[in-house]
């Protein structure tokens, strides 16, 4: 079907609630190496990334405007939430079944082509994209491919050391080695988790996923503490809520230290040194490096000029780099909304909008975001923050008194808990179907 403006709107303003029906069509996954992976015959969106914000941009093009051919290219065959992944961690979920989709269904109820296959080139002069399978023509290129780590500044990490001490803060098989470490290490034994200095994906995720382990060893390692060297001064993001929510629940089993950059780790002896003085030892060390945009905005000069992140309009998400390819969640700066799932999920909406309102020379509308985020601090409590964003003097701003953080007293936590769960089922069945 085609969505009209005022019910889109409508829709932008939503917590991710209902997954529409889509255009009528199969799936087309493309198989093969030929210069040309699809001959463009019409007008054509190309997607890269199959996240948060991909997904929804290619499923929002097309029930925007059904005459628009929409390919969104991602190289798995499925997409593993971070969002929760912290749960599996703490073991509370068994597996991560409930946070991983699959993408046929939502191409076959959109009509969107879907390419399995690696992006290893952009060519903005040209509008191709260059993928392990072949090449593909755009009108204009939706760019939303997550995270990479600066690696050149954290001495010793690197992809080998990753098997040693993982990070996690891309979902999947680091979250299951994770967890396979905590419940291997004695009881009695230490962990160590580095936080990067912001801006990082998911701002209280490192806090959050804090509480987890410590809920994990209050449960099965009693004897046990965890270390968290925090690059930043304090926690930025409900930083009240995750101190009192550590000292009502884990007294004695977290250890936090602000203003403790790791700068370098040696893998052989799961030892972290702190400014290249200070040097913290674990049984299980889990390193969450600093940050910057996936290597592919880099490649194709989307990268501003701190080397880091993708500078973007403000309404529209195209890049002020490159015209007609936008960039959308973590890899974007996207003013004072956070590198987050739903983030992502509300630029792309944004974003969609905007293309579809460009490509049949109609005016673009003013961006409207929102931004809602749980952290489980035990396994049936949870605190959130919310905020809404709209753009002043071309920048993103958030809107003021317009949103907030949970009762510091924590009479809201455990029903907060149960929206935590239903935002989860509900932002996944959207960006799935």
């Amino acid at each position: 079907m085609t969505l009209d403006r005022r019910s889109f709107i409508k829709i932008l303003g939503s917590a991710s609630g209902v997954a529409l029906a889509g255009c009528a069509g199969a799936p087309a996954v493309s198989s093969g190496s030929a210069a040309e992976i699809m001959p463009k015959t019409k007008r054509r969106v190309v997607v890269i990334g199959g996240g948060y914000g991909g997904t929804v941009a290619a499923k929002y093009v097309r029930m925007l405007d059904s005459s628009i051919e929409v390919v969104l290219v991602e190289r798995n065959d499925h997409f593993v939430s971070c969002p929760f992944s912290n749960l599996y961690i703490g073991g509370i979920l068994k597996d991560l079944t409930p946070l991983t989709i699959k993408y046929d269904k939502l191409a076959a109820n959109h009509g969107i082509k879907v390419v399995q296959a690696e992006v290893t080139a952009i060519d903005a002069a040209a509008h191709t994209v260059v993928t392990s399978k072949g090449t593909l023509k755009y009108d204009r290129l939706v760019v939303s491919p997550g995270i990479d780590f600066r690696l050149d500044e954290m001495k010793g990490y690197d992809a080998a050391a990753m098997e040693v001490m993982p990070h996690a803060w891309k979902a999947g098989p680091q979250t299951i080695l994770l967890r396979k470490q905590l419940e291997a290490m004695h009881d009695g034994g230490t962990v160590v988790m580095s936080v990067p200095l912001s801006p990082f994906r998911c701002p209280p995720g490192p806090y959050e996923r804090t509480s987890m382990i410590a809920h994990y060893l209050k449960h099965h390692k009693p004897k046990s503490k965890i270390i968290v060297l925090d690059a930043n001064p304090a926690i930025a993001s409900k930083g009240p809520l995750f101190t009192k929510g550590w000292k009502d629940n884990y007294a004695g089993i977290i250890d936090y230290r602000a203003a403790k950059k790791v700068t370098e780790v040696d893998a052989k002896t799961k030892t972290v040194l702190i400014e290249g003085i200070e040097e913290v030892k674990g049984d299980v060390v889990n390193i969450i490096p600093p940050q910057k945009a996936a290597a592919i905005a880099a490649q194709a000069g989307l990268v501003g000029e701190d080397k880091k992140w993708c500078p973007v309009n403000a309404t529209t998400f195209e890049s002020t780099l490159h015209k007609d390819v936008h960039v959308i969640g973590d890899s974007s700066i996207a003013g004072a909304m956070p590198k987050s799932g739903y983030s992502a999920n509300s630029e792309a909406k944004v974003c969609a909008m905007n293309i579809v309102a460009m490509m049949n020379g109609k005016e673009t509308s003013e961006m409207s975001g929102i931004n809602t985020c749980y952290s489980y601090i035990t396994e049936h409590e949870a605190v959130s923050v919310a905020a809404v964003y709209a753009v002043k003097e071309g920048k993103i701003i958030a809107v003021p008194n317009s949103g907030g953080v949970s009762p510091g007293d924590f009479s809201a936590a455990k029903m907060e808990a149960i929206y935590a769960h239903s935002w989860l089922k509900n932002i996944l069945t959207e960006m799935s179907t």
